[in-house]
This record gives structure tokens, sequence and C-alpha cells, in this order.
């Protein structure tokens, strides 16, 4: 690997972010050096001024160019970008022209499609329902292929600490839970590849599946398990300061900031677990919701409350985020918000009891739910609610997990918009695996059928 190019991303402990850039680079096999900036001041300041007054992490680097963080390094693999700085770039398997007809024998004798590999099922995603989906398959001996998508390991990657899934008593941290089943899955035959999957083609069969870096396969069965990414605002100064005190993850950066006062905007859950998460940095920790109650469960707001007699945490409700103000220097310096007792005080700035003002904050949190990862579907025929969640068929019995398209299922959060936990998502990508091995039998019965009909025909 000597001639390959000098790679080197700067991370911090408890980084998921972080893992997911190590993954990418160690799936492709390129070697790295890792500075972990973690109570290294020195190497702190360094990686700042390398990257052009980014306080986040990661932030990678290949032969002294500035790649940027987990979204950017991300991007560059989608368009196949990356592996063209990496010097890894080839005609087979990262353009599509790899050869290959999708019958799994790579003779390209389908008239001119070049397809990598034909597969049974093709699971999008490897957060809880993809991974469980996979497990589940691989058992079934369906030979699943798993895409891992634009955030391996979904959003529970993002998590410090998981409490309230079945079976630890002590918890256990997201990224270890996701890692575990990974390494199940992989035992019980899926393979899981790097990428994300552009569109699918559902008016022929098998399913042409084909990703953002032109690799193309088939399948017989698709399961829809790509979850949600994290929602942002839109209002003024949020592009230009994401990244340089405004962020989507406090456990990713929270640690960066220490001694500012912090605001997150959210009322959920994961408001609430990331304000709590950043009391161990912050001087006070700000909550700003738009309405008077949470949407949290009683566990999240009971801990918030105990930090709020702690004197840790504030809360602001029926108050919303409306600009943020800094620079790419300096960070945040302060933020502009709104509030009204009526709550939605955006919706009524007209109203004279809607009071505008000005708040000091080194750093912002975004924790405002997610927009359901489900635009590679768009054109298949798959139905989806105005948000873009697919609709299943639910309901008693086998089948629960079909879309409107057969063959093409969903599971977890591109279907769940109300529940959205770790379990619920396990549950429906078990279901989603279950339904797709029936799909499949029936599939081989009709195929085998027709063979018989056609041989009698013959005779």
């Amino acid at each position: 690997m000597s001639d390959q190019p000098r790679v080197e991303i700067y991370t911090k402990t408890n980084c998921p972010y972080c893992d997911k850039a190590k993954d990418l680079f160690d799936s492709k096999g390129i070697e790295y050096d890792v500075y972990n900036v973690t109570g290294d001041d020195e190497l702190f300041e360094e990686m700042v001024e390398r990257a052009d007054g980014r306080k986040t992490a990661p932030e990678v680097f290949i032969d002294d160019e500035l790649i940027g963080g987990w979204d950017d390094t991300s991007a560059l693999e989608e368009t196949g970008e990356l592996d063209e700085k990496l010097g890894i770039a080839d005609d087979v398997g990262n353009d599509g022209h790899g050869g290959g007809d999708g019958d799994g024998d790579g003779d390209g004798d389908d008239g001119g499609e070049d397809t990598i590999e034909h597969r049974p099922l093709i699971i999008a995603g490897t957060g809880i329902a993809g991974l469980t989906a996979a497990i589940y398959a691989g058992r079934s001996n369906n030979d699943p292929l798993v895409i891992e998508g634009d955030e391996p390991g979904g959003q529970l990657t993002l998590t410090t600490d998981v409490a309230n899934y079945p079976g630890f008593p002590d918890g256990i941290s997201g990224p270890e839970l996701v890692n575990n089943m990974k390494e199940q899955a992989k035992q019980f035959g899926a393979d899981l590849k790097n990428g994300i999957i552009d569109t699918v083609e559902a008016d022929q069969r098998p399913f042409r599946v084909e990703l953002t870096n032109g690799d193309v396969y088939t399948a017989d069965a698709v399961i829809a398990a790509s979850g949600a990414s994290a929602r942002t605002l839109g209002v003024p100064g949020e592009d230009e300061l994401m990244g340089y005190g405004l962020s989507t993850c406090a456990t990713c950066d929270g640690a960066f900031f220490r001694g500012e006062d912090m605001l997150v905007v959210g009322g959920g859950d994961a408001a609430m677990e990331e304000a709590t998460f950043l009391t161990k940095f912050a001087d006070t920790v700000y909550i700003a919701h738009r309405r008077e109650e949470f949407r949290a469960e009683d566990y999240w707001i009971d801990r918030v409350h105990e930090k709020v007699e702690e004197g840790e945490i504030e809360i602001m409700k029926n108050t919303e985020l409306v600009e943020v103000h800094g620079s790419q220097e300096a960070g945040v310096d302060h933020v502009t918000l709104v509030e009204n007792d009526q709550g939605h005080p955006t919706d009524r700035l007209d109203d004279p009891e809607t009071n505008e003002f000005e708040f000091d904050v080194g750093a912002v949190f975004l924790a405002i739910g997610h927009t359901p990862n489900t635009e590679y579907l768009e054109g298949t025929g798959v139905t989806m609610d105005d948000e873009g969640y697919l609709r299943t068929q639910g309901g008693d019995g086998g089948g629960q997990t079909e879309t409107d398209v057969p063959g093409i299922f969903g599971a977890g959060d591109v279907v769940d918009y109300h529940y959205q936990q770790a379990v619920t998502a396990a549950g429906m990508g078990s279901k989603a695996a279950l339904d797709v091995d029936e799909y499949l039998d029936d599939l081989e019965r009709a195929e085998a059928t027709s063979e018989t009909e056609a041989a009698a025909a013959d005779d």
C-alpha cells in the first residue's frame, strides 16, 4: 500500500461519525493515521487550524487536502470521487461497467446491461431494522446483500446509552449494539457493502438496483430499511455555521464546546437525551421547545427535570429558533429566538404577544426529528405519505411489511413515524425478512410451475 495517498482522520472519543469514517476506509482496505483530539488541546488546535476553523469530528485529509467531516466524505463516496482521490477507482465495481448480466454468472449476456451481481434479496440500510432483517434472511438462506447507506448503523450509532433494549440490564452503547448485530448478520451469511442506493427500477423483474457510484445489482426482493436523517430548520445562519458551533449530533461535538452555554432545539426523546448528555460539558444547557408540553417519554422528562433542579438545564417552552449568528472563524456567537405563550411562535410572528429576543450561546444542537430516506423508491409505485414514509399492508397475518409493489418491503423508521424505537425497528426487520422468505418461496414455486407447463407443452 506504499503508493496509496496518505489518509489522516482526526477523531474524538465516543464519536459515532468518526467510527463511520474509519469503517468506510477499512471497507476499502485503505490504511490511515488516526489522531484522537480528546483531552489533547494541542492536537485539537492543530485540527481546527487544518480544517479551516471547524471544531467537529471527524476531519479527513487525503495527501494534506481537507476532505471534511463525515457528510463531506460520504458525499464523495456517493459520486465515486473518493475512490478517485484514493487511487482505487477502476472499471469494475465503481462505475457499473464490471460485467455480468444479473443472473449471477458474470457473463454479461443480457443485451448490454452491465450488472455486478444478482441476489435474491437486497436490504437497504444497516440500522436495527436492516440488520435484524439480514440476520433472519441469512438464517433462511436467502443470501442477503445489505447496502449500508449514507449513515451506516443508523440513528442508534448516535446514542451513547441504550438502556431500554431488552436483554441488556446494564444498558449498551448504540455503536456496540449495532456492531454486534453486524457480526451476527455476517455469521449467518449476509454480505455488507458500503454504498448508497440511488434508484430501484420496479418495472422489470428482477429489480434493477443502482448505487450512487454506478454499481448495478439485480434482486428478486428489496427490503427498504434505510431509516431517517436528522432534520434541520432552514433558518438564516444554519448552512454557514453547520460544523462551526451548530450540529445535529451532541455526542459527536459536545465536548468541543466545553464551558459554553449550549442550546438544544427540540422536545422529543432525542432532545432530552442530548441535553442531558451536554451537561457534562456545558456551563448551562438551554432547551427551546415550540410547545408547552414535551413529546418525550416520562423517563427522559424526569431526567431533564432532575438536571433543572441541579441548575444544569433551563427550559424555554413555547420558544423557537429563527436565526443563528456567528462566523466560521469564531463559531456561534448568539441566536435569535421568538416566544409566545400560545406555542408555535413562528406561526404567530404578527401577534403583538410574540416576543423576539437575542440569546447568547456558544453552541447549538438541533434535535427536531427526522426525514425518511425513501427518495430512491420514487417512481417505483410504492405509496408514501406526504412526508415520505412508506405505506405497508399492516394488519393481521403475514405480509404486514409488503408495499403496494410486490417484492418491495418496508421496515423501521422508513415506515414507523410514531414509535421509532430500536426494539420496534427490530420487530419490523424480522417481519420483513419472514415476509420476503414467503414471497421468494412463492416466486420459486411459480417459476417451477411455469417451467413444468412449458415442458409439457413442448411434449
